[in-house]
């Protein structure tokens, strides 16, 4: 929409006496009138005189501005969408969701902020779809006192469709695979389409359980084999794990579900490891190896954790071995923090470390005491805050800096000696340093990022047109968006929160995301995906 004129005559209204005949007991009727000269009737008046119109709104009159021709126009007040990639926002300036880009979307505002949280595996079945949709999620407080901080485990349920099918999605249904054209069919598809008008009018529920925790919680990661066994980093320096079976079993009683052998429910962890010199946020289980865990520090150690001897049969201060595998080296052995951790999605004893200084490091346990690959990935020495190894594609590691660099890389190249690797994608659109990254877990090619302004999704599949296309001498670099430009693999932008900390997908949800920031949690799914 363009901007609005007043409705102004700059021109006066010339009217002269009409030229009226009339019969007897016959209304007044016009002479010579055509399209071009039309006369106006009034019996009543017989003079007239010049006079100027122009009309406006109060309003208008109020908000108008003058143009260059002097006339007087409407300020615009389009609604527009707004990108932290191509625009600051202005003090003042009010945000507004436009909910029909959500399939869902829910958000809650908790007591105190949460730094990080894990989504915990269900029994609910995979690669769900069907509204509405049930998850448990495990999250950390950063409370005002060190003695009010908590491990919260909540459960969210009912959590329904908030805008209206497309005609798209209506089409699925009827035409998809399980299309039957049976009228008994149709007739249960009738009901079924009328359920799930009833469910969408359901409230979401919040059922949570606070469990003991000292200090506030730096990071939360979940065992990817036992959903029950939490893992957290405190900033008081300790790692605790805790089993949270007894909160599973009790979400599972309020929801009807026949629970045999309840498990008691226990407020503090079970075991609790003051191993390291000081606080850390890097940690991460292995998906191959189970109840094998590593965790780093900020003095730039890195300890491995595995289970003892029947350490799953009963949880104790006995269940894990942990060594100190690892202390700085390289060439940012004065400023070693390790920032993120990643295990190999296919490999047991290999994992990755972003750390400050813009290095990634590649361990083996099989050899102890030096990593086996060190790459510097940031020429500028920007720290890397966090990686992500695509768990279906072993090659591809991601990784987004404190400089707003987010970059793809493939490991494959860092084993090239004497060379700098070169990244296959790299975004420099971000404004913001990148405070986490995930790639999908069922879409090669699809990632979900956040800085402290939103959290994006890009599809790494979708390829630039030549000429927007920049490439170095040696054609590995996309050069897929400059600052202050909109890459064309974006494809959704969520706002609204505030400083966004961390974003993970649901494992068993269809393209389900949950984040966590300083305003609180945001859960939903985006229309286009």
């Amino acid at each position: 929409m363009g901007k609005k004129t007043k409705r102004t005559q700059n021109s006066s209204t010339e009217i002269g006496p009409q030229k009226l005949t009339a019969k007897k007991d016959d209304k007044p009727t016009l002479l010579d009138e055509t399209p071009g000269n039309l006369q106006f009737e009034d019996p009543f008046e017989d003079e007239f005189e010049e006079e100027i119109v122009e009309e406006y709104d109060d309003e208008e009159e109020e908000m108008g501005v003058d143009d260059d021709d002097g006339g007087r126009t409407k300020p615009d007040t389009r609604v527009q969408s707004w990108n932290p990639l191509t625009s600051k926002l202005e003090p003042g300036t009010k945000l507004e969701v436009d909910e029909t880009a959500y399939k869902m979307h829910h958000s809650l505002t908790p007591e105190w902020p949460s730094l990080s949280f894990d989504i915990l595996r269900d029994n609910l079945g995979e690669s769900r779809t069907r509204f509405p949709h049930s998850m448990i999620v495990a999250a950390g407080t950063q409370a005002d006192r060190v003695d009010r901080n908590k491990l919260t485990i909540m459960k969210l349920s009912d959590l329904c469709r908030t805008s209206a099918k497309t005609e798209e999605e209506l089409e699925d249904e009827i035409l998809g695979e399980e299309y039957d054209k049976d009228d008994d069919k149709s007739d249960d598809d009738s009901d079924d389409d009328s359920d799930d008008d009833e469910v969408e009018d359901r409230d979401p529920v919040l059922e949570h359980f606070n469990l003991n925790h000292n200090g506030g919680v730096n990071r939360v990661r979940a065992m990817p084999q036992r959903s029950e066994i939490v893992a957290t980093w405190s900033d008081v320096g300790t790692v605790n794990v805790y089993d949270v079976g007894g909160v599973l079993d009790s979400f599972d009683r309020s929801s009807g579900a026949d629970v045999k052998n309840q498990r008691k429910i226990n407020k503090n962890p079970f075991f609790v490891y003051q191993g390291h010199s000081t606080e850390g946020y890097a940690m991460d289980w292995s998906k191959v190896s189970e109840g094998h865990l590593v965790t780093g520090d900020c003095d730039g150690n890195i300890h491995l954790w595995s289970l003892t001897e029947g350490g799953l049969s009963k949880y104790s201060t006995s269940s894990f071995n942990v060594t100190r595998a690892y202390v700085p080296s390289g060439g940012n052995i004065d400023l070693p923090s390790v920032e993120d951790l990643q295990w190999s999605p296919t490999e047991g004893t290999v994992f990755a470390s972003a750390e400050c200084g813009g290095y990634v490091k590649i361990f083996d346990t099989r050899c102890s005491g030096r990593p086996m690959l060190t790459t510097k990935i940031h020429e500028n020495g920007s720290d890397v805050n966090v990686i992500s190894w695509n768990p279906i594609i072993s090659n591809l590691l991601a990784s987004g800096g404190d400089d707003g660099l987010f970059s793809v890389w493939d490991l494959r190249s860092f084993q090239t000696p004497d060379t700098t690797p070169q990244p296959l994608a790299r975004f420099t659109c971000h404004q913001k340093p990148i405070t986490s990254l995930q790639w999908h877990p069922s879409d090669e090619s699809m990632i979900v990022i956040s800085d402290e302004d939103a959290t994006y999704i890009y599809d790494l599949s979708i390829e630039e047109d030549e000429e927007e296309e920049g490439q170095d001498e040696g054609g590995m670099l996309i050069r897929a968006a400059e600052e202050g430009k909109i890459p064309p693999q974006l494809l959704f932008v969520h706002c609204g929160s505030q400083s966004t900390k961390e974003v993970h997908w649901h494992p068993q949800i269809t393209s389900l995301v949950m984040t966590t920031a300083l305003s609180g949690y945001s859960v939903f799914i985006p229309s286009n995906l």
